[in-house]
Parts: C-alpha cells; structure tokens; sequence
C-alpha cells in the first residue's frame, strides 16, 4: 500500500509542483504557511483536483496520468478524507454517516450497518448512532469523520487539519485518539497541519511544504534542527540566514556578511538563537564580538520573564533577552539598537 505521486498542478497563483513517496504503514505530516499548497495537494490525490502534469499512483496503480490519458474519478479511489470540516450529511444519522461510503459502493444495507456499528462503538460514540451532526460536539463529529473515513478499509488515508476546529481542552483527547487508530492503520495516510505538535504526536515524518514545493522532509527533530524555510524557522523560534560561505564568511544576497566557525566553503543556512544574541543600546559601542548588526526596534513581546525583541535592519533578527535586562535597557519601538553574537554560537550547514 504504497504512495508514489509526481504532481504539477496550476491553481490561480500557485504552482504546485510536488514528488512524494510514502510508505505502507508511514503517516507523513504536511507542514507550511497558508497558501502553500497542502490542501490542494491532498485533493489531487483524491482526484478533486485532476493534475496537470505527472503521475499519482497508489500500490502500483496509476490514479491520475495524464500523458496516458489515466483518469479514475474520487470515488473509486481506495482513499479515506477527513475534511477540515468534517463534511458530515446533516440530514442523516451518525449511523447513516458511517455507513455512506459502504452503501455508495453498493454494499447491502445490514452489511453496510453492520460494520458501520462496529467502527462507531470503535470511536466510542454507540450512544450517538441516531444521533445527527447538528447534536454533535466538535470532538464527536471528528470521530465520525474519521470512521466514515476508515469503515471502507481505504489504502490511503487524508486528513485535512482534522484537530483544528477542536477547543485545546478536546484537541488532546481528540489526538490520542487519532494516534491509536492511525497505529493501526495499513496503509499510508497524510496528515496535513499547523501545528507541530501535531505533527510530533501522530506522524513518522514531516514534508514542509512552501510555495507549492517540498522544500524540506524528515523527522520532527531533524527538520527543526536544521531549518531549510524560514517557515520552520519562524515555527521552532530562531533565526535563519541564508548565503554563501567563503574563508568563514556567509555573505548574503544582500551583502551582509556573518563571521562564521568551521564552515565549509559554498551555498549555506546560519541559524542563529535568539538567546544567543545580545543587545546594546550604544549603536558605536566597540566590541571584541566580530558580528555586530545596526538595526531598529519593530517589536517586543514579554513572555514570564522572558522578552523577545524583533529587529528590523541591514539583518532581521529576533533576539531573547530577560525581562529585568528589557527594562534596564528602556527599550522603545523604534529604538536604536546593536545586535552582537559570537561565531561560535551560531550553527552552519550546507544549503
């Protein structure tokens, strides 16, 4: 039950273009900022959405190919979607919900509500099977998605920000839920997500997907770790710079230099930790420090005793100071500022 798809899709302005390869069993979280491309990439994949240019196969059989002319239709696809709104039929019963999909595919009536029981009292809902959406909270109408999804036994399985509509209280007991029964699940499922935790609980790897491209993919830590978007950047909380090393320099773009350690020549990332940068407010302060930036003050934000300050300039950094050196500092949007941070403390990898 493997996922081999090789996608090139024109959507208004985004131009998806996507190779992915999930294996059986393997639960691969789509991460990346709004508009760039993950739901659209799952509705190719269900054949909502038919694909410009490549080829979607599902063990071994072709879904979506243009070039032959391969076209099968949503629903005689092996695949399970749990809408972001859950997408549940009002007018029907949890019951009838359940056992839609068995029924579409001409499953007799008892059968159909025979497995659609067994897969409510799965999700823990038996005193709801009369039940309709409208009677439902959040965190029910979830599971009810997801046994519609899973009752016809799909080999593939989408989830479109499932946990999103859920208050945190729910969220929690929502996801350990979804994790037992993703667990048990054969075949390949894709989970698409804001959020990193998320990801962390319920998926083996993570795909960042940005501006309609896979730009990064591995596990949770590795893709944190060492940050190729400034979306992962932005969404573990340091700073990335890209450019070119040369005798321990990374030059950026737009000729901003950073002093570097052990890095090898050529295309590179510096991450740079907001803790690891200081601040001065003398702007012609001299310092033993070989990387200092000029910048101004665009924002400040206290967490406990904690403060994060973002700064505009030649360089855009957010630096982490403590609250009591916020305040002796008196620092003011718009202030002035000198940023400095040691080679040594910022990390290098090639690009």
């Amino acid at each position: 039950m493997s996922l081999h798809a090789e996608i090139t899709h024109r959507l208004g302005t985004l131009d998806l273009q996507v190779e992915l390869d999930v294996q059986p069993g393997e639960v691969v979280a789509l991460l990346g900022p709004n508009g760039s491309g993950k739901t659209t990439l799952l509705r190719c994949l269900a054949g909502l959405c038919p694909i410009d240019a490549g080829r979607i196969e599902l063990n071994g059989v072709a879904l979506d190919e243009p070039s032959s002319g391969t076209l099968r239709a949503p629903e005689t696809r092996e695949i399970g979607f749990v809408f972001q709104d859950y997408t549940l039929f009002r007018q029907m019963t949890v019951l009838e919900n359940v056992a839609f999909g068995l029924r579409a595919r001409g499953m007799r009536a008892a059968e159909a509500r025979r497995m659609a029981t067994a897969w409510i009292d799965r999700v823990g809902l038996m005193d709801y099977a009369r039940q309709r959406p409208p009677a439902l909270s959040g965190g029910q109408a979830q599971r009810v998605a997801l046994a519609r999804a899973l009752v016809t036994s799909p080999s593939m399985l989408l989830l479109d920000e499932p946990l999103a509509a859920l208050d945190a209280g729910t969220r929690a007991t929502v996801r350990r839920d979804l994790r037992r029964h993703l667990a048990t699940f054969d075949g390949v499922a894709l989970l698409v997500t804001h959020d990193p935790v998320d990801a962390y609980a319920l998926a083996d790897r993570v795909a960042i997907l940005d501006a309609g491209r896979i730009v990064q993919t591995g596990t949770l830590a590795d893709v944190t770790a060492h940050p190729r978007s400034r979306y992962v950047a932005d969404l573990v909380g340091v700073n990335l710079v890209a450019g070119d090393v040369l005798e321990g320099v990374l030059t950026t773009p737009a000729g901003v230099r950073v002093i570097v350690a052990d890095a090898p020549a050529g295309p590179a990332f510096a991450v740079i930790r907001p803790h690891s940068i200081a601040l001065n407010r003398d702007v012609d302060a001299h310092s033993s420090v070989r990387n200092s930036w000029v910048g101004t003050i665009a924002e400040v934000d206290r967490l406990g005793d904690r403060a994060r300050v973002g700064i505009v300039g030649t360089l855009a950094l957010t630096a982490e100071i403590t609250t009591a050196a916020l305040d002796a500092l008196h620092l003011q949007l718009g202030d002035e500022i000198n940023a400095t941070v040691k080679a040594t403390d910022i990390d290098v990898y090639p690009a």
